[in-house]
């Protein structure tokens, strides 16, 4: 008997849903960081073994849209919401429970829930069983508590999906881990140092698109755009005689090598694209 299934989580900003999927992959496929929104696309992760096959998919964090790139980001949570086999709900624990739960039912799902309260170690033992306790009165969901950056409860969580996975053949080959394009991952990788360099505006007015990907016999070579929506971001991006920009694209070449397990030469330029976030051309050619 072999089952698979899609198992999608959901929940708001910064409940840790990137760090789960990584977590559960046992790979970095989802970018992290301490700032809401970082994660803007689904990101599918792929566990394989004899007996089952899990399609996870990291979404982003629920939120209200101001902009088209919002309404994107919401479009990959809808398409998430219709064909989750299981729905991993996940809130901070220490969140306001009343306000998740209120979120959660608005969902309407018709999937399986699993409720994820993360970062239980964060919180006083009497604390989490009050937080627990709240959401096992809500009903609709079988309540975990974890801590996806230190892996606690991971393997336990990754049991009790595995026991609510419908019987099925699996959906994709035996060596897939997720269905993005490398050159997807460098966007991404690249973007992410943005989100750990800068504060502020920055990281929300910037996009990534990767305009070269070229495999040599000794190295590959990468050129990359860093799209910002004003002439003083483009600035502040580039830095005192190119410090800042030398600096994102140091740290990023590092991850880039790590995950394509070969030498990178990585260009990056800055370019000014006004408003690109309420544009739909624009959108599009960025990948949105």
């Amino acid at each position: 008997m072999h089952k698979a299934g899609f198992v999608n989580i959901f929940g708001k900003a910064n409940a840790g849903k990137s760090t789960l999927m990584n977590a559960l992959v046992g790979e970095k496929l989802a970018i992290v960081s301490p700032k809401v929104q970082t994660t803007r696309h689904r990101i599918t992760g792929v566990v394989s073994t004899v007996d089952y096959q899990i399609v996870f998919s990291d979404t982003p964090g629920i939120i209200d849209p101001k902009y088209r790139l919002h309404e994107k980001m919401m479009g990959a949570v809808k398409s998430a919401l219709e064909d989750a086999d299981i729905a991993m709900l996940m809130m901070d624990a220490r969140d306001n429970v009343a306000e998740n739960l209120e979120l959660f039912s608005s969902l309407r799902l018709k999937a399986t829930c699993i409720l994820v309260v993360n970062k239980a170690d964060l919180l006083k033992k009497e604390a989490l069983d009050e937080v627990i306790k709240q959401c096992e009165a809500w009903g609709k969901a079988e309540v975990v508590a974890i801590s996806a950056l230190k892996k606690d409860g991971i393997p336990a969580l990754l049991e009790r999906i595995v026991g609510l996975l419908p019987e099925s053949e699996a959906f994709y080959p035996d060596d897939t881990l997720t269905d993005k394009s490398t050159r997807f991952f460098v966007a991404e990788m690249i973007r992410e140092k943005i989100f750990h360099l800068f504060d502020e505006e920055i990281p929300y007015h910037t996009a990534v698109a990767v305009t070269q990907y070229q495999e040599k016999t000794t190295l590959i070579k990468i050129t990359a755009e860093i799209i910002v929506t004003r002439e003083t971001q483009k600035a502040i991006i580039l830095g005192d005689k190119g410090s800042s920009i030398k600096k994102i694209g140091t740290l990023a070449r590092q991850d880039i090598e790590k995950f394509v397990g070969q030498k990178v030469f990585l260009e990056l330029f800055v370019k000014v694209r006004n408003k690109w976030r309420d544009n739909d051309i624009y959108l599009k050619e960025y990948g949105y």
